[in-house]
């Protein structure tokens, strides 16, 4: 992988691998609903979308039209702290797919109708999310562990804050947030180096916006509270959320194999015990997710009303053991290797290396190489694993839930485990 710069200071990150036929573009900005504020909830989202709708030259049939014309695809995706737009075909496709997608990225014409129609697009996206809720209850854990802070907000916003939305506020979040220092291209493929970056200077080296003053962003305090979305459901769908690591800590990857052990997969403790063993969930798994300054642990549960208390309580008891124990030599071992093959695996395609590199770039300024990465796998201690089990269990861990009634967690002691660290 090999960084450059382009005349006007945007950065450019390429990992050439020859023995493919196929390219990965991307586009990175840094904005997400973390850079956004309560009155302007969703706008980074309503963004990416508009950027499909047409540009001057191009409806937005004809985008979708060039692309399945090619047999390559094109698409976004907006999370907390990023948005990306990419698209993926065969190497000698390359032109004109970085055509077109800084057509749509400089060229949009955020048209009053398009946006009135993708706003109900989107109303009908939050009211398919609202009727799910086993994603719902995400949300609710994040506002559970961070409050008010921007990282809870959710990516879609809400019909209030989008219906206040017209084009030129568009505009000019646009132009506060996707200045020079905020945007990374990120390549992976068949490509000629050379010929790349002369390509990509002529479609983005003639941007000019660069930031004026840097935006501030706080990081987040862990405030380990309670949320309920009351709804009429079938099963109570339970999250329980603790204190995690950061982006890019040295902590990381211990977290990650941590995770795996507890509920990362079919063999991991919650799986076994609660699903298998107990026959109480169909669902149950947990997750780290990681941002710039902070981490959020997850555990996640979708059980009946008379079953929650049991489901709580094992996972209590599995919480406490690994507090108290640690993992086993054998856990230890097993996500090592875990790791080391899902790593390998997940970068495999081009689009996969292409996410990594501009990810990497655009948040932490910084790669490793694939060896580099291993090596720190395999140097994972016990002491690491108890250390990252000792950050997770410091404080009390934020519970929320979606369901019909709250009876089985209103009362939980979410202090009960911060004594648990030997």
């Amino acid at each position: 992988m090999e960084k450059y710069q382009l005349s006007n200071g945007m950065r450019v990150v390429v990992e050439q691998i020859p023995t493919v036929r196929s390219v990965s573009f991307g586009i990175w900005v840094k904005n997400g609903s973390r850079n956004e504020t309560e009155q302007n909830n969703g706008i980074s989202h309503f963004i990416e979308h508009m950027l499909f709708k047409g540009t001057e030259k191009r409806s937005a049939r004809d985008i979708a039209d060039l692309f399945d014309g090619i047999g390559g695809n094109v698409n976004a995706f907006t999370a907390k702290e990023y948005t990306c737009y990419f698209a993926k075909v065969l190497d000698s496709h390359l032109p004109l797919a970085v055509d077109v997608l800084a057509d749509m990225f400089f060229h949009s014409k955020m048209d009053k109708d398009e946006l009135a129609k993708e706003r109900n697009v989107i109303l009908e996206e939050i009211s398919m999310y609202e009727d799910t809720p086993d994603d719902r209850v995400h949300d609710e854990a994040a506002k559970a562990a961070y409050g008010n802070h921007p990282l809870a907000y959710s990516i879609l916003g809400t019909q209030e804050t989008l219906e206040s939305m017209g084009s030129e506020d568009l505009l000019k979040f646009m132009k506060d947030r996707y200045t020079i220092e905020n945007i990374v291209l990120s390549v992976a493929g068949n490509i000629e180096p050379k010929s790349l970056l002369d390509l990509l200077e002529t479609y983005f080296g003639h941007y000019q916006n660069h930031e004026s003053t840097p935006a501030i962003v706080t990081a987040p305090s862990f405030v380990g509270d309670y949320s309920f979305f009351q709804k009429k459901t079938e099963q109570n769908h339970i999250c329980m959320s603790f204190q995690g690591c950061a982006m890019g800590t040295p902590l990381q990857n211990a977290m990650i194999l941590l995770n795996n052990a507890l509920g990362g997969g079919m063999s991991s403790r919650l799986f076994q015990v609660i699903r298998e063993e107990r026959g109480l969930a169909y669902s149950v798994y947990s997750y780290h997710s990681a941002a710039v300054d902070s981490g959020l642990f997850t555990i996640y549960a979708g059980t009946a009303p008379k079953q929650t208390k049991d489901v709580i309580d094992l996972t209590m008891e599995l919480m406490h053991e690994v507090g108290k124990n640690g993992l086993t030599d054998a856990e230890l071992i097993r996500g090592k290797e875990q790791l080391k093959g899902s790593l390998i695996l997940n970068l495999e395609s081009t689009s996969s290396r292409m996410n990594r590199n501009g990810k990497h770039e655009l948040m932490l300024g910084k790669h490793n190489t694939i060896d580099a990465l291993l090596t720190r796998i395999d140097a994972i201690t016990m002491d690491d694993i108890k250390e990252v089990t000792k950050q997770m269990l410091a404080t009390p861990f934020a519970v929320s839930m979606v369901g019909t009634s709250d009876k089985a967690v209103v009362n939980l002691r979410r202090d009960q485990l911060v004594s648990s660290v030997v």
